[in-house]
């Protein structure tokens, strides 16, 4: 089970204002037809990561079955270290990116309890190795045993804890205070204290606050002011200042305002009319921007984005987890 960038082009000029969600789905289920080409290998490092998009994807299209269940867990598993963490496919090492996927991915096909029948030591073992990855001194967390910290670990630790019911296991209000030290002048987060704002950040650090139920730490309007700031007059939204827009950040951006309650502060229309730009309507998936190359990971948060504007014929994602709603809703509310 595995995905990868596809062959298509984003040609915006025959896209209209619908969403090819056939060819999409179909454009999905195929990634893992082309063993045969360089790409397909060259990507390797992102596999389990392109198997959460995609699979996310195609929940958000209302197609949760196109892709083969069983085969997908045998995968997720078989990425597995003795330490509890996951690699981004078997033989690689475990990191805690590919490890939140691992979690995601199990948690969306209502199949943890694998975790307990097949996997290596449960769900509490998978939660040692995150917990273990909490940096002491900081609050912070590592992505593996090299040390490198970075608020998207910070992030994906509370996500993946907090869906296997275990956040306790670490300090979570030393993390709070480390993401506080992140926040800048603008009101928006970078990567670790004093650096750039950046949106991607932004989400990582609000995400973990609300995880934590701390989202009253935010500078609601300030941190709002700056996100808006984000579109361009095309309709598309960027990470930072001065840079070009990206599909990926209609959900970066947008998510992080919708956790704020400020998305209704960008012209949605005009955002989703640029998300449908980006799309391969005979092909299948989103690229970046019109005209360019797709591939799963902009055709999973182009898609995720689409649902946070509420647009018809997506599911209702999770601004939170980047998950479909009615998942998370099962899974933190049991």
């Amino acid at each position: 089970m595995s995905l990868v960038s596809g062959p298509g082009r984003a040609v915006g000029s025959q896209a209209d204002q619908t969403l090819c969600v056939p060819k999409h789905v179909e454009y999905i289920k195929n990634l893992d037809s082309r063993r045969d080409e360089l790409e397909y290998w060259l990507t390797e490092h992102l596999r389990l990561n392109g198997v959460y998009w995609g699979l996310t994807a195609l929940h958000l299209l209302a197609s949760p079955e196109a892709l083969p269940r069983a085969e997908t867990i045998d995968f997720v598993l078989s990425c597995q270290h003795e330490n509890g963490g996951f690699g981004a496919a078997p033989g690689h090492d475990a990191h805690l990116l590919y490890t939140v996927s691992a979690v995601q991915i199990l948690v969306t096909l209502d199949a943890v309890d694998e975790l307990e029948k097949r996997g290596l030591g449960g769900k509490q073992k998978v939660a040692n190795y995150i917990a273990g990855l909490q940096d002491q001194a900081t609050g912070s967390f590592k992505g593996d045993e090299w040390g490198e910290l970075d608020t998207r670990f910070l992030y994906g630790a509370f996500n993946a804890l907090s869906l296997l019911g275990l956040l306790d296991l670490v300090d979570v209000a030393k993390a709070v205070a480390y993401i506080q030290k992140c926040e800048n002048l603008d009101g928006a987060y970078g990567v670790c204290p004093g650096a750039e704002s950046h949106a991607g950040q932004v989400f990582t650090c609000v995400g973990a606050l609300a995880i934590a139920g701390r989202l009253d730490l935010v500078d609601k309007d300030r941190l709002g002011g700056w996100l808006s700031e984000r579109q361009l007059d095309n309709g598309g939204l960027n990470g930072r200042p001065e840079k070009l827009q990206d599909a990926c950040y209609s959900w970066w951006v947008g998510a992080s305002l919708a956790m704020i309650d400020r998305l209704h502060w960008i012209d949605g229309d005009k955002l989703a009319a640029y998300l449908l730009r980006c799309q391969d309507p005979a092909a299948g998936g989103f690229g970046d921007r019109p005209g360019n190359m797709v591939d799963v990971f902009h055709t999973h948060f182009a898609i995720a984005g689409l649902s946070l504007l509420k647009f018809e014929g997506v599911e209702e994602v999770d601004p939170i987890y980047c998950m479909p709603r009615a998942i998370t809703m099962k899974t933190l509310h049991k």
